[in-house]
């Protein structure tokens, strides 16, 4: 705040002179003189506060790049994103910093979503600068010892979890299919899946149908839920084998095709 000058009333002091004016036979004449005099003291000079002083913003170290941002387009990964803007610490880097967009599968992304370049996606906020009365509160205070805080330093990442393991039999490789489907919203029940499975092919995940239409077009049904191979790429679930034998990819891709065609593969009871 201002320091506010302080002014003194002004003083005023007065002299007066007297003029005698003698004449012969008269009574001399005092004519009185009064001259004033002010004395006052200056306004004094107003003190900025260092308190309210701006500071200028430091300058970017020079060379450092400025964030970016950048918009996932289909037939990207982390690794050709990371070679492409020059990533230092490659694609490995370029996921700890947008883990939390990303998720737990670095083999996942999606068009569409916005990686940050050059900076974590979630950085913490700034500490609010302190107010001068803060700073003339701690300034006076001089005689208590000062107490340093330690601050924990985190670890710069978590010890990931032990992969999951299943079973390699039906079991295991439906209940690995539903843990794939809900990391991609995609509906289904464990009997929806066993049920259909055994009417298609009775678990068997090397079956093929070389008899019907589809076969006689060229693209026979194979594999635990008989899937043609063109519906099996277009309805492939990004992370799983490309191979429609593979018995997650096979389940995944069919559970993903009755999803948009059916609603659920739990609302399928028949050929499909």
């Amino acid at each position: 705040m201002p320091a506010k000058g302080k002014h003194r009333r002004p003083k005023t002091s007065s002299l007066t002179r007297g003029i005698v004016a003698a004449g012969t036979g008269g009574a001399a004449l005092v004519l009185p003189v009064i001259g004033a005099t002010t004395a006052g003291a200056a306004p004094a000079a107003t003190q900025p506060s260092l308190g309210h002083q701006a500071v200028a913003p430091a300058a970017p170290a020079p060379g450092k790049k400025a964030p970016t941002t950048y918009s996932v387009v289909a037939g990207d990964s982390l690794s050709t994103i990371a070679d492409q803007l020059a990533v230092s610490g490659g694609w490995k880097k370029l996921y700890q910093d947008n883990r939390r967009a990303v998720g737990a599968d670095p083999a996942l992304i999606h068009p569409g979503l916005k990686l940050s370049v050059g900076k974590k996606a979630t950085a913490d906020a700034p500490a609010p600068a302190r107010t001068s009365t803060e700073r003339a509160d701690r300034s006076e205070r001089t005689s208590a010892p000062a107490v340093e805080t330690v601050a924990k330093t985190a670890p710069a990442e978590q010890a990931a979890a032990p992969a999951k393991s299943y079973t390699n039999d039906l079991d295991g490789w439906i209940k690995e299919s539903l843990d794939i489907m809900a990391q991609h919203g995609i509906p289904g029940s464990y009997e929806g899946i066993h049920r259909n499975i055994m009417r298609e092919s009775s678990g068997n995940p090397l079956a093929i149908n070389n008899w019907d239409s589809n076969a006689a077009a060229g693209t026979p049904s194979k594999g635990l839920l008989q899937v043609i191979q063109p519906t099996f790429l277009a309805y492939h679930v990004p992370g799983t084998a490309m191979d429609s034998y593979d018995p997650v990819a096979n389940i995944t891709a069919a559970c993903n095709y009755a999803a948009d065609r059916y609603g659920s593969i739990d609302n399928v009871n028949g050929p499909y």
